[in-house]
């Protein structure tokens, strides 16, 4: 017909409710290719692009090499996989800016999105509390923006409480504050309030030995508390600092918070603030409200004002 238009055709189709429907196609033909064709086109390209790509995803980025699982993803971006280490450092120098910009974007999305819910107390069933964390020692320039910083002047017995949970070695159990205060008033101190445990006479030696029951269970919150004792010498036990550093890391990777929080305090004591704040912010992803202040500390002092 040329280079004129088609005449008006109509398409009949069926939709997934099993309907008729009928609809018109004006379709116009260009060096003899209809509109309906074009799209056709676009859907077959489109298709093989998207084999290719999956083919892609299943050959190292450097040599092409398909290797199906046996490839090795880029830890830090998540986007390559390499099939070797060797072919990983061949290509770094093209993949380090790409790579950069993801890991960051991946980073700000863990970093601020909604944190998990808090634990709850197990004897109350309320969210543990937050530590009163004292604002004396932020920046000037920063203190007048804290509202929370007058009440913890004026409540400065509060603010350097060290933990507000209470552990329990018999069971593992940690309840709040709260909770240890109000059963000690009833005057059973001899009993553990979960599990009613008979805690009489116990000697140190003892309670570090329920503790390693609950450690070699791969009990984080044990396996934290253990850290605590060598970093400071309790129950009995040696100081052990490079032993609490080893306990503190096998936590922090069974998912204890408050494990990469004492990561982070030893190294930033060390200097080491690369550590520092990688330790903070895996501690503020988990939920931790004390890491993520500290990391607001850090941009302060950093002249991060935003």
């Amino acid at each position: 017909m040329g280079g004129g238009a088609a005449p008006l055709t109509r398409t009949r189709t069926v939709n997934s409710s099993g309907m008729w429907l009928f609809y018109a196609v004006k379709a116009y033909e260009y060096g003899g290719t209809s509109l309906v064709a074009q799209q056709n086109s676009f859907a077959d390209r489109r298709r093989e692009g998207m084999e290719v790509a999956n083919a892609t995803a299943h050959c190292c980025a450097e040599c092409g090499i398909a290797g199906g699982d046996s490839l090795k993803t880029c830890g830090s971006c998540l986007l390559v996989k390499y099939c070797n280490p060797t072919c990983q450092r061949s290509h770094w120098s093209t993949h380090k800016i790409e790579c950069k910009r993801r890991t960051a974007k991946l980073r700000d999305r863990a970093l601020f999105k909604d944190p998990p819910a808090k634990e709850d107390c197990p004897i109350c069933f309320l969210p543990m509390p937050v530590k009163l964390l004292s604002c004396i020692s932020l920046p000037p320039a920063t203190i007048s923006s804290v509202p929370i910083n007058e009440y913890a002047i004026a409540h400065a017995e509060l603010a350097n409480i060290v933990d507000m949970e209470h552990y329990y070695e018999c069971c593992g159990k940690s309840i709040c504050r709260g909770c240890a205060v109000s059963f000690a008033t009833t005057g059973l101190l001899e009993q553990c309030p979960y599990c009613n445990a008979d805690r009489k006479g116990k000697t140190d030696e003892e309670k570090v030995r329920e503790m390693m029951k609950r450690v070699e269970a791969n009990d984080a919150s044990s396996v934290c508390e253990l850290g605590g004792y060598y970093n400071h010498g309790l129950g009995g036990l040696q100081q052990d600092c490079v032993k609490a550093m080893e306990l503190y890391a096998r936590a922090a990777k069974l998912g204890s918070s408050k494990a990469h929080c004492f990561l982070a305090d030893i190294y930033h004591s060390g200097g080491d603030f690369k550590k520092t704040l990688f330790h903070f912010e895996a501690a503020a992803m988990a939920g931790n409200e004390g890491a993520r202040c500290n990391l607001g500390v850090m941009e302060a002092n950093a002249g991060n004002k935003e």
